[in-house]
């Protein structure tokens, strides 16, 4: 939700309101807790000190409803700031509550996921639709062709539809190492480094999504690797600008996800099953990092100081683990009947068509 103005001008309209919020429902609530935390004196922060004496890791609240303990570092970058007027506190804290004043919130996620902490924003605002995760809500009701059909994605960089192919020629089933910091994230040349370096050791297949912008000053692409790593990786590592994501992610090849554990990313590895090397870096990152691997069972975290010896630990950890891949597996499962005909997301779906073509409050 960035476009809340859009409420205000329908409530005058007489229109009824639907507001679709992008991220998790537990990112939607610890934003609803930004005006409490400062009222606690936890935020805005005391001075630039607080960002690295350990202050973030340290503090622990555990007093949102529906949530497990979580630290300060979890929730979103936003509040990182020494300044009350923050233009990016403000905004994010006004964006969550005016969410709360639509008639309704959708949001993609599915009730077996955020169980508790859906539980505890419906008791607050009862007219919730979850209807995620929404690649396989859109997969679940279309034929197969339509379903493998770029056009019926969202993306809105140019797919590269020849990392399938090499992926179909890999003879293992998780063998590939999937590496994508999605289309917003940058790198500086020294953390290109320690990733490739890592990646290289780990001994494993690499599929990596290099856009053209992924480097600060260095552009994107195979070029802005070390010139080392092509021989180091001897010829075990594929280099994409950017590939159709949820077919790779469901590709029986690829093994693991290392991700900056963006909503949509972090819905699409759980949906197909894959183990994830979480690396966020911005915003509700922090809090999809922090369910990935410590509420789901399902990711392990990086430390935000990249260095390669953890990252080819964490890459084995994760490709390797089968009690990771179990839960992985379970969470697959749930999120694929949560999708199916009878399933939460499918007849919240049909529930929320029915709520629009009718009469309701806005």
């Amino acid at each position: 939700m960035l476009m809340s103005f859009a409420l205000g001008v329908a409530r005058e309209l007489g229109i009824p309101t639907m507001a679709f919020w992008t991220g998790s429902a537990a990112a939607l609530m610890t934003h609803m807790r930004l005006r409490e935390l400062e009222e606690r004196g936890y935020v805005p922060l005391k001075d630039e000190s607080y960002l690295t004496n350990g202050y973030l890791e340290k503090t622990v609240i555990d007093w949102i409803p529906g949530m497990p303990p979580i630290r300060l570092g979890d929730f979103s970058s936003f509040l990182r700031t020494t300044d009350p007027n923050d233009f990016g506190l403000r905004f994010n804290e006004s964006e969550a509550n005016k969410c709360a004043k639509a008639g309704a919130l959708i949001l993609n996620t599915f009730d077996g996921l955020e169980a508790d902490v859906l539980a505890a924003l419906r008791a607050e605002y009862p007219r919730i639709y979850t209807v995620g995760p929404l690649g396989s809500l859109l997969r679940q009701n279309l034929d197969s062709a339509a379903a493998a059909d770029d056009s019926t994605g969202l993306s809105l960089w140019k797919q590269d539809a020849e990392c399938l192919a090499w992926l179909d020629a890999q003879e293992r089933q998780r063998s590939v190492v999937y590496v994508n910091f999605g289309s917003h994230t940058v790198l500086t040349p020294e953390q290109l480094a320690e990733f490739a370096w890592g990646l290289a050791a780990s001994g494993h297949l690499i599929l990596w999504c290099i856009r053209d912008n992924l480097v600060r000053g260095g552009g994107g692409g195979p070029a802005v690797l070390p010139p080392d790593f092509w021989a180091a990786a001897a010829g075990r590592c594929h280099v994409t600008a950017w590939c159709p994501q949820e077919q790779v992610l469901r590709h029986p090849a690829v093994g693991c996800f290392l991700t900056h554990s963006g909503w949509n990313s972090t819905c699409e590895g759980v949906a197909a099953g894959v183990p994830m090397v979480c690396w966020p870096g911005f915003s509700d990152q922090y809090t999809n990092c922090k369910y990935a691997c410590e509420v789901w069972g399902v990711g392990v975290r990086l430390d935000p100081e990249v260095w390669r010896e953890q990252v080819a630990a964490h890459v084995r950890e994760a490709m390797e683990s089968e009690e990771m891949r179990r839960r992985a597996a379970k969470w697959k499962e749930e999120a694929e009947t949560a999708t199916s005909p009878g399933g939460s997301s499918f007849e919240n779906l049909l529930t929320m068509v029915r709520a629009l073509s009718g009469t309701h409050e806005s």
